[in-house]
């Protein structure tokens, strides 16, 4: 049984602006609508999205030893890791709570630098298995990775309604910045990966075969 080879834009000769996503001749060198560089695909994006994840694992191992939060009661300073923040909250009896604190901060971002280092491997080895698998898996990491960011935002909740000098404040601890460099790179290494090399390399099987 014949199989029915789908038309591409690139098999056209048409590139798609990655700015104004208006279609236009590969030929061209700028988008005649925006003026930004025209590419078929993204350029280097393999090398730019695998910079990045390096990046963003590195960060992650302060991300979760450093203290995200310094809770200041009666002169006494106590610093807590996101680790250790759901154990008191799981101690508490709030399991809601330090479950959602936990899948966000803890596998979400693991999850994803893992998913993404099985797309760029796959990508970099010319795998041609599971193309559509792969690319449900890019739009999925690609979704979820902004919602890691719910310790940051309750820290800087924290810090900026409970100020009560001498009884009760909070402060940031450097392990929410270097969290928040976690959750911002690896949205960054996601939006660098060009999902299309998925599908080259699935159509430049089929057109041997």
């Amino acid at each position: 049984m014949a199989v029915e080879m789908a038309t591409t834009g690139m098999s056209l000769g048409f590139a798609s602006c990655h700015v104004c996503y208006k279609l236009a001749q590969a030929t061209r060198e700028h988008c005649p609508r925006c003026g930004a560089h025209l590419h078929t695909r993204q350029p280097q994006s393999i090398e730019r999205a695998t910079a990045l994840l390096i990046t963003a694992a590195i960060l992650y191992i302060p991300a979760n030893l450093l203290p995200i939060m310094y809770t200041e009661a009666l002169g006494s300073s106590t610093g807590s890791t996101i680790l250790g923040g759901v154990v008191i909250l799981w101690k508490m009896g709030s399991y809601p709570v330090a479950s959602v604190i936990f899948i966000a901060s803890v596998m979400v971002p693991l999850g994803k630098m893992m998913a993404l280092s099985v797309l760029l491997w796959s990508v970099a080895r010319k795998h041609k298995f599971g193309a559509r698998e792969r690319t449900t898996l890019y739009r999925i990491t690609e979704f979820i990775g902004k919602w890691s960011m719910i310790d940051v935002f309750v820290v800087a909740i924290l810090v900026a309604l409970i100020h009560l000098t001498g009884l009760l404040v909070f402060r940031p601890g450097p392990g929410a910045l270097s969290f928040a460099g976690v959750v911002i790179i690896t949205m960054l290494a996601a939006e660098s990966f060009d999902s299309r090399l998925i599908w080259d390399l699935s159509e430049d099987s089929r057109e041997r075969s």
